[in-house]
């Protein structure tokens, strides 16, 4: 048969069992086979290995054998009773046999039954209640309670089944893959080989033609030690690949009852692989395994990774969760969609209308991959497209389930689903799930409705091309219109780690749009899409694009080109999430820190901007209310702070850099040197405490240097080590490639570089991880020698160190500082001297002091414990915690806020509007010198 039965017919047949079975006696020793193989024939399982009748097995509660009246592996239990028995007790006697089972013979459905009655449970299904009865004259009525059998069935999108599911299948597909590795197959035709397999095996479960039919070829026409399984599955897939009329008239009668499939996944001719009898027992296994519980979003990604034997160990840990996907296909256009099926629930003409405008919108994934993007949206789509005919069908008053559709009367179509990936491996895969989850969608469809377009062949669409996308014209991919929606992930590569290529392509792109002076090529690799994204929408209105991108683009340096970038091109982003972890939900998962940023032309009408934050990476986001959206995803104007080389607010201090030896180690003192150093009687007199960036974060043993700034000539040549180490110093300042370094070969006892402050001052580490909540520092009196990873702040009050160590400020340098990956690097002239900080008075400045010496305080309850423990999200004492809050309130009240802020982004959301005030010349008058 070309494909497995429609419900209207499997009612039908259901109505016709229950008549025939009405007067029978129901006995189990007679009849429970025969009744069985009646009831699977309802739903298209006929005489064919698909279900195995009294399967011997072990009982787990008494290790006594038994028998499985009927068992489709992977899928359904079937335990008969005669007429009038407790199916209660056969369902725990069936849940016995179960533990008996290879995993993937393990099935999802238990049935029981008396002849007269129907029990079902779903293991997937926790709950007590789960179990679900019927009678067997009520069969016709609830045939779709058990229309799992004919390959429809009930799909939970990125459950945790459906995604344990998608990874057993990828570690099968993976020992297939070892199969054909081992016999010389080509790259690309092992490639083609997997794809039509995977098809196979999901079309066997999925009800795109009779349940285990590729089972069946397998087990009764190749031979055990697996010699002829390469020419046996080549012929098969030759045939899938033709029309009936155009297949030898001796063909095999099980291979002709395979349907025409085509759409080009059984076209190109490949040679013939040779196999073994292990590799047909995997692929046996593989074909017990029920294939139509996996996920094509998921399993995309998954499935590129089999031919990898690195990402082979770590399956399940890095592919793309449909739950990211959501983030930015839903405020892109799916919960505008949403809400006008919600606005128009009651008026058939909005929701005609509505179906309308979904057929006018076409997508594109210029970084498809395994097309995950486009699995999840054309899902979705389809999805919503179904209530709406179901919601049309109840206005209209009809109380008939059948209707007629051809791909003709869809809103939705693949073929308004394109893709552009540069290599060929994933091209197909992504193809090949778009097909999958076309079925899974009709098989929805005719659930709800009694009919829908047929599946296959599968000849609707040629959308996924292999190519540069960067270097490619996007109209010869699909036609930009006003229609057109741009998604999805591009590659993560940072700016340092391009490759000749990729640079090449970089400047390519820029070179279309309008980026003269913007340092277009210091970006991330993500830029370019973006930029080719406005080069091809420039002029179209309501086109809309968004991207998945590391944080690093809407922070620092390169925010500073993104910004003004979109805006020469007539751009406006349009919603945006703040960072969040991109990844999955798998155990020692990795992770990548992302934002979404969607934007499209500025002037298109009706644009409502959406920020969504998080409280932390992992957590769950949270829409904030925003008037308007800037590229640093913040709710202000599109600033680009100026670089300052002093303070723009009087009465805050200077700050720079601390001092640079350059000395090739020679006037650095470790701790296991210090002895002998302090042996010497005149070297130790220019013994000073030495502390980097690091060093005051993780508490490491102190080290000292050599400060001869003002050194006796006379001390230098009573001193060996002296002598000996400033000897070093010369001969490795004069092998410098740098000149000014060369120039201090002839002073080897000074720094290179000194900014020694001559007072006390506050320290910030130049770089610290993104993942603290505040940045610590410390103050150091003037004899503590301050190195070149340390910002520090000659002179500053302990008010002044409150500022530097609160949320306000976390919220300006994790916005405007620069980024050493993907930690922050504090550079003063962006991080701090532009700040709008306030000018407080006596008394704030006073409840400042107080707040920052609370912190202080805390810290030294935990002698031991270094900044870098005290600060760790995850190991911060309780009591920290609660100074730093209280010194957030206090910072924050200094600013003039009229209300307590509740994450960065309402801070950063101040911040700029304070430094846009500023910049236009008002005088900001903070809320301390109001009363209360």
């Amino acid at each position: 048969m070309a494909k497995s039965l429609s419900l209207n017919e499997i009612r039908s047949r259901a109505a016709k069992l229950s008549r025939d079975w009405a007067d029978e006696p129901g006995d189990e020793r007679q009849q429970a086979q025969s009744f069985v193989r009646d009831l699977l024939a309802v739903y298209g399982i006929t005489e064919t290995r698909a279900a195995y009748y009294e399967r011997r097995v072990k009982r787990a509660s008494t290790g006594s054998r038994g028998y499985i009246d009927a068992l489709i592996p992977g899928l359904a239990l079937i335990e008969m009773k005669s007429a009038g028995k407790d199916l209660a007790a056969a369902e725990q006697q069936a849940l016995d046999y179960i533990h008996d089972l290879p995993d993937p013979e393990i099935p999802r459905w238990v049935l029981t039954s008396d002849f007269r009655r129907f029990r079902l449970i779903d293991l997937h299904d926790a709950r007590e209640t789960a179990a679900v009865e019927f009678s067997l004259a009520d069969l016709r009525d609830h045939a779709e309670k058990l229309a799992f059998f004919a390959g429809y069935g009930e799909r939970s999108f990125g459950s945790k089944e459906q995604e344990a599911a998608s990874i057993k299948a990828a570690k099968l597909m993976a020992g297939l893959y070892d199969g054909l590795e081992g016999s010389g197959y080509s790259d690309h035709e092992a490639s083609v080989f997997l794809v039509r397999t995977l098809f196979a095996l999901y079309a066997d479960d999925a009800g795109l033609w009779e349940k285990d039919l590729f089972l069946e070829f397998l087990e009764t026409r190749t031979a055990e030690d697996g010699s002829d399984l390469g020419p046996e599955l080549s012929l098969l897939y030759q045939v899938l690949g033709r029309e009936p009329s155009r297949r030898q008239s001796n063909l095999d009668e099980l291979i002709a009852r395979f349907p025409y499939v085509n759409g080009g996944v059984f076209e190109e001719p490949l040679s013939i692989p040779s196999f073994d009898q292990a590799m047909r027992t995997r692929l046996i296994e593989a074909a017990l395994f029920n294939w139509s519980a996996i996920s094509p979003a998921i399993f995309g990604s998954l499935f590129q990774a089999v031919k990898d034997k690195v990402a082979r160990r770590e399956l399940g840990e890095h592919y793309t969760t449909e739950t990211n996907i959501l983030k930015v296909i839903g405020p892109m256009f799916l919960d505008e969609l949403r809400q006008r099926f919600v606005d128009g629930y009651h008026d058939a003409r909005a929701l005609s209308k509505l179906r309308a405008d979904m057929g006018l919108m076409r997508f594109l994934d210029p970084a498809c991959g395994c097309g995950n993007f486009l699995v999840v949206a054309y899902r979705e789509m389809r999805a919503l497209d179904l209530e709406v005919l179901l919601r049309l069908q109840q206005l209209s008053g009809e109380t008939a389930r059948t209707m007629f559709f051809t791909e003709e009367h869809l809103s939705v179509r693949l073929s308004s689903f394109h893709g552009i990936e540069l290599e060929e491996w994933p091209a197909q895969i992504a193809a090949t799930a778009l097909h999958l989850v076309e079925h899974q969608a009709n098989r929805a469809m005719e659930s709800a409705l009694g009919a829908a377009p047929d599946t296959l062949p599968l000849d609707k669409i040629q959308t996924i091309h292999v190519g540069n996308a960067l270097r490619m014209d996007w109209t010869t991919v699909t036609d930009i219109t006003d229609h057109l929606y741009v998604m999805g992930n591009p590659p993560f590569i940072g700016m340092s780690r391009m490759t000749a290529d990729q640079q090449a392509d970089n400047r390519l792109t820029f070179a279309a749009v309008d980026s003269s002076g913007l340092r277009a090529g210091r970006l991330d690799y993500v830029a370019c899409w973006y930029a080719k994204a406005m080069a091809s929408l420039r002029g179209v209105t309501g086109a809309r694009v968004a991207f998945v991108s590391t944080n690093s683009i809407t922070q620092g340096e390169q925010a500073r080109t993104m910004v003004p970038l979109l805006e020469r091109n007539g751009f406006t982003v349009d919603f945006g999430h703040r960072t969040f972890r991109w990844t999955s939900e798998a155990p020692g998962a990795a992770s990548v820190h992302c934002v979404v940023v969607g934007f499209s032309a500025s002037a298109r009408p009706g644009r409502k901007p959406r920020l969504f934050t998080y409280n932390h990476i992992g957590g769950q986001p949270i829409e904030r209310p925003v008037q308007r959206l800037n590229f640093y995803l913040a709710d202000g104007a599109s600033i680009v702070p100026a670089k300052l080389n002093r303070p723009a607010t009087i009465g805050m201090p200077n700050a720079h850099k601390g001092s640079q030896p350059t000395d090739g180690g020679h006037l650095i003192v470790t701790e296991e040197q210090l002895p002998q150093v302090l042996a010497d009687e005149k070297a130790r007199r220019y013994l000073r405490q030495f502390v980097q960036g690091q060093d005051m974060l993780q508490g490491r043993p102190l080290r000292s240097c050599l400060w001869m700034k003002y050194a006796e000539p006379a001390d230098i040549r009573a001193s060996p080590i002296l002598r000996e180490r400033l000897a070093g110093v010369r001969s490795a300042r004069e092998e410098s490639p740098t000149s000014s370094v060369r120039d201090y070969a002839n002073k080897p006892g000074l720094f290179t570089q000194d900014r020694q402050p001559d007072k006390a001052y506050f320290a910030l580490p130049e770089v610290s991880s993104e993942n603290r909540t505040w940045i610590p520092g410390r103050f150091y009196t003037p004899d503590v020698i301050a190195g070149n990873k340390l910002i520090i702040f000659p002179g500053a009050f302990k008010w002044q160190a409150g500022l530097l160590q609160s949320s306000m400020f976390m919220a300006w340098v994790t916005t405007f500082a620069g980024r050493l990956k993907s930690d922050i690097s504090i550079s003063p002239g962006l991080a701090y001297f532009p700040v709008p900080w306030p000018t407080p008075d006596e008394a704030t400045m006073t409840k400042l002091s107080h707040a920052t010496d609370a912190v202080f305080d805390a810290r030294a309850v935990y002698r031991d414990a270094s900044l870098a423990d005290l600060y760790d999200p995850n190991a911060m004492p309780a009591n920290l915690l609660e100074a730093h809050q209280h010194l957030d309130e206090v910072v924050d009240r200094a600013f003039g806020a009229r209300r307590r802020f509740t994450d960065t982004a309402e801070r950063l959301s101040f911040l700029i509007d304070a430094y846009t005030r500023r910049e236009a010349g008002e005088q900001l008058v903070p809320v301390s010198r109001r009363r209360g």
